[in-house]
């Protein structure tokens, strides 16, 4: 069963280009990843696939051994939200 997710962020206008390439990101195990901007500009939304749980897994856990923040912080307007999805 494949596993995914799809995350908005909301990055102070100073910050968008910077979340935007971090959201484009390659990591290992993801089968991929989309990178996306509201029409109004206020949202970065990322939308990536895995084969599985544990691929998943894998790849956040490289990301945060990059030196990647996956944390809300003083850079977003406001929390990110993140809707887990699985394939039907």
């Amino acid at each position: 069963m494949s596993v995914g997710f799809v995350a908005m962020h909301y990055p102070h206008a100073d910050h968008h280009d910077a979340f935007v390439a971090r959201v484009r990101r390659d990591t290992p195990g993801c089968l991929s990843a989309e990178c996306w901007v509201t029409a109004a500009g206020d949202a970065v939304v990322s939308i990536a696939r895995w084969e599985s749980e544990a691929a998943q897994a894998a790849s956040m856990q490289a990301l945060g051994s990059a030196d990647v923040d996956v944390a809300y912080d003083e850079r977003e307007v406001r929390p990110r939200e993140i809707t887990a999805l699985v394939s039907a």
